[in-house]
């Protein structure tokens, strides 16, 4: 089967309310301001986030890519191909999924609907082995490439060391802390937890591990966590950590965790354009 890749475009956001307050300069404030931020030039080469990720996706044995995007996606398709499916971008195949909003609701519902919607454009994945990751943030090689190997679990994630992730404490309150079992399996996600839950999480040698929304998931074992997952009360939105959860509550050990200590880009305010400049 050919090695798939999920990817969620996200939205831009929280990366559009913090222009004003941000150092960069006019001509970038009003690129960001309106291009999605994933299209946005970024350091040397002026090549956006999109292109350096799914690069990374390829040269690790990634041959397509479903890119998750709202309906209003043409700058999307300007930059990669007007198709559907089978556009050629970065080496890659890429097909679009559409994130539809449901009735009732102003915004999209979090990932696990994203995800739900794209197994349901493409009823094929529902047949194999996929990797699914954010559009914001870029993953190695190599943690691309781990989730291509061979494993016994149906699911696995990369599990991000703490000491590895160059971000403030503030920052990381914003991701999931990992409750890892001592065969490296999932015990529980813990979505955006404050800074006394993290310190319960660390392992016997002090470290903790957070998730970075990198995963690899068996379509059909998935389906109906991502089918049946609450909405949450407060954020309005279906989140694919809490589809995770469900489904290491009710089926232990089927989602395996691969530990890297690294760190990685992520372009979620203005400020962090800047640190995209190495590349």
């Amino acid at each position: 089967m050919k090695p798939l890749l999920i990817m969620a475009g996200g939205a831009s956001s929280r990366m559009k309310r913090s222009l004003q307050n941000s150092t960069l300069t006019n001509e970038q404030k009003e690129i960001a301001q309106h291009v999605h931020k994933s299209l946005i030039p970024l350091g040397k080469e002026q090549k956006p986030l999109l292109y350096h990720l799914i690069s990374n996706a390829v040269a690790s044995g990634y041959t397509d890519v479903y890119l998750i995007t709202s309906p209003q996606n043409q700058a999307f398709k300007e930059h990669i191909g007007e198709r559907k499916t089978d556009n050629s971008y970065a080496g890659a195949k890429i097909h679009f999924a559409i994130q539809y909003l449901k009735e009732g609701y102003e915004k999209p519902l979090g990932t696990a609907d994203a995800v739900l919607q794209a197994l349901d454009q493409y009823p094929e994945l529902l047949e194999q082995t996929f990797a699914v990751c954010n559009g914001d943030n870029l993953y190695s090689k190599d943690a691309f490439k781990t989730l291509l190997d061979q494993r016994e679990a149906p699911h696995a994630l990369i599990s991000y060391a703490r000491s590895g992730l160059q971000f403030s404490n503030e920052r990381i309150q914003k991701f999931a802390v990992l409750d890892i079992d001592d065969e490296g399996f999932l015990n529980n996600i813990i979505e955006k937890p404050d800074s006394s839950t993290i310190e319960q999480y660390k392992d016997n040698t002090g470290e903790i591990f957070v998730s970075m929304n990198i995963f690899s998931f068996l379509g059909n074992a998935l389906y109906p966590f991502l089918e049946s997952c609450p909405i949450h009360p407060d954020r309005k939105e279906k989140e694919l950590p809490e589809a995770l959860r469900r489904l290491t509550t009710k089926i232990p050990k089927q989602i395996q965790c691969f530990s890297r200590k690294e760190h990685l880009l992520d372009l979620t305010a203005a400020e962090d354009i800047q640190s995209f400049n190495i590349l």
